[in-house]
């Protein structure tokens, strides 16, 4: 029987323009394959600017951390194949479906578990899953193109190596600010700027106003975020048109480049082949000056939404970041996100605000809260959720060990996990120190006077799981969209 509910999976691994044409290339040729088979495609999922090699550090179900590519878009795949919602995988080639052996092994389990197999085809006809020979070949292509992934990944980073102990640019990356894309050319009006940048820390600059002049001093120098504001003010245009922040001018004075020399994983290795636009005595004397400014970082929490975002594209928590536009959440790709959703703080923070001051406005709401501020949690229910979580972590290591198909993990583990929400939400509803204090008096200026980390406190009572974080609708514009924000419970 044909497939009636087909996915057609495209991937790319770099799409520097963004412009996704290699996809959209991938997407024309599937459909035209479908045609010729007969099959229907119900949805393409699009793994655009995603690589199936690179591997980041994530937890693992078990609670364990390993090495695993990082790849939404695959996995719904896998979990639609498993539940039943698509019968069919098209792709345009093996190599564009996994170039790593576990991927592949996940996509088996689920192929197998049906009866007869799930039908899986491709463009370029590598990719064919109907009975074990198929499936022998499969994994060898997959061993052959991950090994060749391998052998690039070291030529290159041996290339980076080499280049940067002798001084040379590697060609690669985003524009330094400063410098041309063009043989790393220095660009006087920029450097012009970073010039500036550096007198104004050191506090030598001469062109403050006498006003200005007395209230700075040559130990203290002008702070980064009156030096941003004042580039903003005069129109003076970054290196990716993005606005001015305190850590944008830093960062853009703090690169060794711009003392004239080569660094290599974040160490200086030596002399460039330029010329410093800024002497390299002088350039070490504003970092200096930088370090001990970041002394007197305040390091309390200030971002009270960490730990209740959570990415819709990978799952993994989104993190409180400073980008080129402020204070923002980000899946962070060094904490083992996708790196693929982010938000601007300010915007995130007061539609979660408001929500909360709307729900702790609802007399119903405001009278379940207070009944359960007084009610002592059992033991029972704290029992309960110890012995499911246990039971999540043999499942997950049965599932690693092969003793279940993926499907059978899939369905125990929703049972489960069912389970140990309520038990979470139970718990937590018993209303924190803060929400009782809350509770006792006026709810709108109480939440006011509050510290972040209390507010934290009072959301995860309300919303124990978060909210899911949706991608940026480009056609709303710049302005925030509070559809967005997907609560979990």
């Amino acid at each position: 029987m044909l497939p009636t509910r087909a996915v057609l999976l495209v991937r790319i691994s770099d799409d520097k323009a963004q412009d996704a044409k290699g996809v959209a290339r991938q997407e024309e040729d599937g459909r035209h394959l479908a045609d010729r088979l007969g099959w229907t495609i119900a949805e393409v999922v699009i793994e655009n600017d995603t690589s199936a090699y690179k591997r980041r550090t994530i937890k693992l179900p078990d609670g364990s951390t390993g090495l695993r590519t990082v790849r939404p878009g695959f996995r719904s795949v896998l979990d639609k194949l498993a539940s039943g919602e698509r019968d069919g995988l098209l792709a345009y080639d093996l190599d564009r479906t996994a170039r790593d052996p576990r991927d592949l092994e996940d996509l088996i389990d689920v192929v197998e578990s049906r009866r007869p197999r799930i039908p899986v085809e491709s463009v370029s006809g590598s990719l064919r899953l109907a009975n074990d020979a198929d499936i022998t070949m499969a994994r060898v292509m997959v061993a052959i193109a991950n090994k060749s992934s391998r052998d690039t990944a070291r030529r290159v980073a041996r290339k980076h190596e080499e280049l940067a102990k002798e001084g040379k640019w590697n060609g690669g990356g985003f524009r330094g600010y400063g410098f041309s894309t063009d043989g790393h050319q220095v660009v006087p009006a920029e450097a012009a700027i970073l010039v500036e940048i550096g007198s104004r820390i050191l506090g030598e600059w001469d062109g403050w106003t006498p006003e200005q002049r007395a209230k700075i001093t040559e130990e203290t120098g002008e702070s980064l975020h009156s030096i941003a504001e004042d580039l903003e003010r005069r129109g003076v245009a970054s290196a990716t048109g993005a606005p001015w922040s305190a850590r944008s001018v830093g960062s853009v004075i703090g690169k060794s480049s711009v003392a004239g020399l080569r660094s290599y994983k974040g160490e200086v290795v030596g002399k460039a082949v330029w010329d410093p636009i800024i002497p390299e005595d002088r350039w070490r004397r504003i970092c200096e000056r930088l370090a001990m400014r970041a002394g007197t970082t305040d390091l309390t929490l200030q971002r009270w939404l960490n730990g209740s975002l959570h990415c819709s594209r990978c799952e993994h928590p989104l993190e409180g970041a400073f980008g080129n536009g402020g204070p923002r959440y980000w899946c962070a790709p060094k904490g083992g996100g996708c790196g693929k959703i982010a938000v601007k703080a300010s915007f995130i923070e007061d539609e979660v605000e408001r929500q909360v001051l709307e729900l702790l406005g609802t007399p119903r709401v405001l009278e379940q809260l207070r009944h359960a501020a007084d009610t002592e949690v059992t033991g029972d229910a704290r029992k309960e959720l110890a012995e499911d979580e246990e039971q999540l972590k043999q499942l997950a290591k049965m599932w690693a060990s092969k003793e279940l198909g993926f499907a059978e993990y899939r369905e125990a583990r929703s049972i489960i996990e069912a389970r140990v929400k309520e038990s979470r939400a139970l718990l937590v509803s018993r209303a924190p120190r803060v929400l009782r204090s809350l509770l006792a008096g006026d709810v709108q200026s109480g939440w006011i006077g509050l510290t972040p980390a209390d507010k934290r406190e009072v959301l995860l009572a309300l919303l124990p799981s978060g909210y899911r974080v949706l991608p940026h609708d480009r056609s709303h514009g710049n302005k925030f969209n509070p559809a967005r924000l997907v609560p979990l419970d």
